[in-house]
């Protein structure tokens, strides 16, 4: 399909020809698929009248949701999950209080009901747990006739919905979605997610499509993208790996790590592209030092080089750094006052006077401004002050090595990477000068060189190096 096809249909189209392509094009109007099991036993007491049609556990016994009567699999799944101990998890925990209870039950939170239902509105123990429906919505109409009426959770996320996963995780105790409302996996990137090429990770229904999710859900055929939402990265219904996630972080393989699964795009140096010359989520490779041009000459091999945060020694990769959780407390008297769950993504993110992430991104890179607990907690760094230093030590070693290698291309192409002259990338010949600069690009990644540093140090730092020896034995130039 090329981009006039693209430009001339509808998303919407485009992923129901991709379902029926695949083989699944039943999903796109009714629930029926292989975990369907029809059953025509009896489904267990009709609910209180006051229970907004939800159906809870069937004759109250836990662990047995109704829609596993005919849900099985999905439903045995669920099981292993935390969301089908949740009722317990609070009774255990030594702080129950009544309005907890609402978020660890079949209740109004989570779906589209407003009103009290399920346990708020019963305090039957049919609805303890958050069960199918605390995402589904009310089962009883659909069990009178399933065609007719299909609850659909939505993946939707927003402080400000009154439905989804935001209702119950939240606050400051697991703030999971005002966190991530501070991140860059909230935004859509229109220009991206309209692309068919770009939707595998920018659009979250085409994340879903490409990781195999058949979905249904409410936004499934939406042409309004989804952003990277939990239920991307977050399987409801599986425990398999931790967290539920959907594939493991909990492994220095990046060829099966979570978030590889994007962060890895154009980390080489790409003649045939128009954008060839510019990474674009090159972060995974280059921890494991397969990111980057070779210099002809330098005997520098991909591969060759991985510093300690790409090695087996960090078994999460990514997530040991950029999913770091710590508890704030009052300076003063030790209380409570915040629980950070790492969901902004920042690996040294800014934070408030108290040590609360505040979602800004240009703060200084020191203790004083930023969360360095993340180094310190994955056993990597012995303090924060010290995690920091290295850090910046570092980081002017690749800045200077940045600088000077830009200031060897611009007298090659003052133009730099606009077209003409010896940095090109309309034209097919691959010179050295755009080799060198895509190794300046791959430094300075995101705009400074922090993110490079942190992920391969050693590596970018000979890249570098490299480059300069190159650029220089090929047209000439020194250092001013």
């Amino acid at each position: 399909m090329g981009d006039s096809d693209f430009r001339h249909g509808s998303f919407r189209q485009i992923l129901k020809a991709s379902f029926a392509v695949l083989g699944l094009a039943a999903f796109a109007t009714g629930c029926v698929d292989e975990d369907t099991v029809f059953n025509d036993r009896p489904f267990g007491d009709d609910p209180p009248a006051s229970a907004g049609g939800f159906l809870g556990y069937v004759q109250g016994e836990a662990g047995q949701p109704t829609c596993a009567q005919c849900h099985a699999t999905p439903s045995s799944n669920w099981t292993l999950t935390a969301h089908a101990d949740a009722w317990n998890t609070l009774q255990d925990s030594g702080h129950a209080q009544e309005f907890c209870e609402g978020c660890h039950t079949v209740s109004q939170l989570g779906n589209s009901a407003t009103e009290a239902v399920g346990w708020t509105a019963t305090g039957d123990s049919r609805y303890v747990d958050v069960q199918c429906e605390s995402c589904h919505g009310a089962g009883e109409t659909h069990v009178a006739d399933p065609e007719a009426s299909q609850p659909l959770a939505s993946l939707a996320v927003g402080e400000d919905l009154t439905n989804g996963c935001g209702e119950c995780h939240n606050g400051t105790h697991h703030p999971f979605v005002e966190q991530w409302e501070m991140s860059k996996h909230s935004e859509v990137i229109g220009f991206a997610a309209s692309r068919l090429e770009c939707a595998g990770c920018h659009r979250g229904q085409g994340t879903l499509l490409a990781w195999g999710v058949r979905g249904p859900y409410v936004e499934q055929f939406s042409e309004e993208p989804l952003a990277v939402v939990c239920g991307v990265c977050h399987s409801p219904h599986d425990d398999t790996f931790e967290g539920q996630l959907r594939f493991p972080v909990r492994t220095p393989d990046i060829q099966l790590h979570l978030c590889a699964r994007c962060h890895n795009r154009r980390s080489v140096a790409d003649p045939n592209s128009s954008h060839g010359l510019a990474p674009h989520a090159p972060e995974a490779e280059l921890l494991i030092g397969e990111a980057g041009w070779i210099p002809p000459g330098s005997g520098l091999a991909l591969g060759s080089v991985i510093a300690t945060h790409g090695s087996s020694s960090n078994e999460k990769l990514c997530a040991t750094c950029h999913v770091a959780m710590y508890t704030v407390t009052d300076e003063a008297t030790g209380a409570f006052e915040f629980q950070s769950v790492g969901h902004t993504f920042d690996a040294i993110p800014c934070v408030d006077e108290t040590g609360i992430p505040n979602g800004e991104t240009d703060c200084a890179v020191s203790t004083a401004e930023r969360s360095f607990v993340g180094c310190v907690d994955s056993g990597c760094h012995s303090t924060e002050d010290g995690a920091a230093a290295i850090l910046n030590v570092r980081a002017d070693f690749i800045r200077t090595g940045a600088e000077i290698l830009l200031a060897l291309l611009e007298q090659v192409d003052p133009n730099l990477d606009e077209p003409g002259g010896e940095i090109d990338a309309t034209v097919a010949t691959f010179t050295v000068a755009e080799g060198g600069f895509f190794n300046y690009s791959l430094a300075t990644h995101g705009g400074e060189v922090y993110g490079s540093t942190t992920h391969n140090p050693p590596w970018i730092r000979a890249l570098l190096e490299a480059s300069i020896v190159a650029v220089e034995a090929e047209y000439g130039v020194s250092i001013p």
